[in-house]
């Protein structure tokens, strides 16, 4: 049995356990979902729980740049900068990209030649920082962006937040995070190529090949593309999965859960239903095994009565859910190794 979890405490408010990984979860699904303000809202409150986590951080960072909200994106950046956060050269170019947002030519001009003269930039993108160079000292000497050069700043942009998804799964979790938020408001088919290369390469994050999965639905992809997860593989067609949200597997675990706990414990319900839509979000688009919907709410039961810090009787759920032991115990082996991994820290 888990020892029982204790209750944080931060600035006299209650935290209970799982609350943190709980708003990660929320913030990060509305990321993908470009719910951006709700995003925010999670991952703020997730903050305040871990202000040193780096998901979180750079999940802030992203939400805030696509909501507008540029100064809140660069007072975080450049905080992450002062405590070494993350690659130095990659938070560098996603600081400079917030103050191109702000027109900040001349601290943009400040912290490349500051570059230079540690000699901090590597080989490769010493003529990109040139270029970028060059650029800023143009615009700051005009101070204001005219029409005839918009096009020359949005390129800038473009060229500073939109990474090469070439070899993507050897890309840190960062960086892999960001080319895909990048990609979501485009037509990826140019793109197929290297996410048909990520889906089935074993050293892609589950988490990011579900949003890739979900884009090619979302775009009408109907390609046969191999997909490869937890040990397993599958060739699958985009177009005809169902949705994330839609998988009839999980829907049927939810279902029975409710016809149990919708009256007798909404709480415990709410927790299970939470665990049960995070798993499968992971292991979309496979079918769980053993596949009966029983074993599934029993050891759901069980594991989340664990969590929140109770000492579940394994004897009364097996007779609740008519479940046999051994494979409840398979399912939470399933459960905790698709937990694990969930959402690292980046």
């Amino acid at each position: 049995m888990r020892k029982r979890k204790r209750i944080k405490r931060k600035n006299n408010v209650l935290f209970f356990p799982g609350a943190e990984k709980k708003l990660i979860d929320k913030g990060m699904e509305n990321l993908q979902n470009k719910n951006y303000s709700e995003a925010i809202r999670y991952l703020e409150e997730a903050n305040v729980l871990d202000p040193d986590n780096e998901q979180v951080l750079f999940g802030l960072v992203f939400s805030y740049i696509e909501a507008g909200s540029f100064e809140k994106a660069k007072a975080l950046t450049t905080e992450m900068l002062q405590k070494g956060i993350g690659d130095y050269i990659y938070m560098v170019e996603l600081y400079l990209t917030i103050l191109v947002h702000l027109h900040e030519y001349e601290e943009i001009i400040t912290t490349i030649e500051a570059l230079y003269e540690e000699n901090a930039i590597p080989f490769e993108r010493y003529d990109h920082f040139k270029t970028m160079l060059h650029y800023s000292r143009k615009m700051a000497e005009n101070h204001v962006e005219s029409e005839n050069t918009k096009p020359v700043a949005e390129k800038m942009k473009l060229e500073m937040t939109e990474l090469d998804l070439h070899k993507l799964s050897q890309k840190n979790l960062n960086e892999q995070m960001a080319i895909v938020t990048n990609i979501t408001n485009k037509n990826i088919r140019p793109y197929l190529n290297e996410i048909e290369e990520y889906l089935a390469d074993d050293n892609g994050h589950p988490f990011i090949k579900t949003i890739l999965l979900s884009l090619l639905k979302e775009q009408e992809v109907d390609r046969k593309i191999i997909v490869r997860k937890f040990n397993m593989e599958i060739e699958v067609i985009p177009y005809e999965l169902p949705g994330v949200k839609e998988q009839p597997q999980m829907l049927g675990i939810k279902s029975l859960s409710e016809s149990y706990l919708e009256n007798e414990n909404p709480t415990l319900l709410m927790n299970i239903t939470e665990m049960l839509e995070r798993i499968f979000y992971m292991s979309y688009p496979f079918e769980l095994h053993p596949t009966p919907p029983h074993i599934w709410a029993a050891a759901l039961h069980y594991i989340v009565q664990q969590y929140l810090g109770l000492e579940p009787m394994i004897g009364k759920i097996v007779d609740k859910y008519c479940a046999a032991r051994d494979e409840i115990a398979q399912v939470l082996d399933q459960i905790e190794e698709i937990e694990k991994i969930s959402y690292p820290n980046l």
